[in-house]
């Protein structure tokens, strides 16, 4: 892959794209700013169902929308095409993940540029999971980086980008302890990301003790948006699943609630799990509001429905995308 050229601003737009934090700290409706996590789809059908998300949250106008990055570079460039298409297609402003894994100095200068010939200027910067198995070895590319921070000095250098990194409220399962923990965190921020977006949580009070310990760790970088991420719950085996590739943790308290409502059955209820998740969602989401979050990103699955309950009893108007809801 060739080496991209430094990019200096949007080329499919006379307008600079707003940045995370600006999407952040602008006026707007509800309670909050809230955002949206797309996956890369594995087919036409899931492509077509993403889209069909994508088109009931424009609706909405969500601060940023982000689109993840597969284990090891394996959706790369179904990333980068939708990417795009989000940026030129849409009124969102797009996010784009970019991992360190299988993947060369030189390959990743070339997929940042691929992103800036798009227009898009928001990239979070991620060491990434290995292939396979996500909490296995992690093995760095003969040619590349190792760390996070190293790749977003990397963007920084290619031009004007606006970089986020990844934030772990229980301590990253690599990590050896939380205070190691939130010094590689203070580090990333310090080399020039804007802010950071947590990994998956469903117990406030974690987010609550990462904030506090940036802050305390580094005032100026804890004042640094760090933006909680929330997983609307619809099914028990899911959650459960995403929890453990994750390396974080489903609280006892929620477990249970969860178990209850999936009921004794072969198969779990997912009506009534998905309602008790809902619940979840919000419960978290109001005292994270109550507690200051500057925003709130919600895990889509590429679906809309979940989170547009969410949002509707947090107070942000969604009659606007209502029709468009029932088939995501």
């Amino acid at each position: 892959m060739s080496q991209a050229s430094p990019y200096t601003g949007p080329v499919n737009s006379s307008a600079p794209v707003p940045s995370v934090v600006e999407r952040l700290s602008a006026p707007r409706p509800g309670p909050v700013p809230f955002s949206v996590e797309f996956l890369p789809p594995k087919d036409a059908d899931a492509e077509a169902r993403m889209w069909r998300a994508v088109r009931v949250f424009e609706r909405l106008d969500p601060a940023f929308v982000s689109l993840t990055y597969g284990a090891g570079g394996s959706t790369r460039d179904r990333t980068v095409r939708i990417a795009g298409q989000l940026a030129t297609e849409t009124t969102l402003v797009p996010v784009a993940h970019l991992t360190a894994v299988n993947h060369s100095i030189a390959e990743l200068r070339s997929l940042v540029g691929a992103y800036a010939d798009k227009g898009i200027t928001n990239i979070l910067a991620l060491r990434g999971d290995p292939p396979g198995d996500p909490l296995g070895e992690w093995v760095k590319h003969p040619q590349g980086v190792s760390y996070a921070e190293e790749l977003v000095e990397l963007i920084g250098g290619l031009g004007q980008f606006h970089v986020g990194v990844a934030s772990f409220p229980e301590g990253h399962h690599r990590a050896p302890d939380l205070d190691h923990d939130t010094r590689v965190l203070v580090s990333k921020l310090r080399t020039g990301a804007e802010y950071s977006v947590t990994q998956l949580f469903f117990d406030v009070d974690f987010y609550l003790r990462l904030r506090d310990r940036v802050a305390a760790a580094d005032p100026e970088q804890g004042a640094k948006p760090i933006i909680p991420e929330i997983l609307p719950i619809t099914s028990l085996a899911s959650v459960r699943r995403m929890v453990e590739l994750s390396g974080s943790v489903l609280p006892a308290s929620v477990e249970q609630r969860l178990i209850a409502a999936a009921g004794s059955g072969d198969q779990e209820d997912r009506a009534a799990v998905r309602a008790v998740g809902i619940d979840i969602a919000t419960e978290m989401s109001q005292r994270l509001i109550a507690e200051g979050a500057p925003g709130l990103h919600f895990i889509s699955l590429n679906f809309a429905k979940a989170t547009c309950e969410v949002l509707d009893r947090l107070g942000v108007d969604t009659a606007d995308a209502l029709p468009l809801v029932s088939s995501t």
